[in-house]
């Protein structure tokens, strides 16, 4: 057997596992910040004179989602 091969294949993982960790928690604020801004352009057809509301309450949501995803993103720097 070859031995390069081996030590090619040893060498192939490496890193920081906090970039994997920040890429699986950037999927939940992605997918959460789509939910919100999607219906929230539906409440607006919906209700047009409720625009404001309806715009004031996606920003707080998505304050609070964007807010999660930063700390999804200092968490494995601060655990390692």
């Amino acid at each position: 057997m070859d031995m390069s091969f081996i030590l090619a294949a040893e060498n192939a993982v490496s890193g920081n596992i906090g970039t994997v960790g920040y890429g699986l928690a950037a999927l939940g604020p992605g997918i959460g910040v789509g939910i919100i801004f999607g219906m929230g352009v539906q409440a607006m057809a919906r209700q047009p004179e409720l625009v404001n509301v309806i715009r004031t309450n996606m920003l707080l949501g998505f304050a609070v989602v964007e807010a999660l995803a930063l700390i999804g993103f200092v968490v494995p720097f601060v655990h390692s």
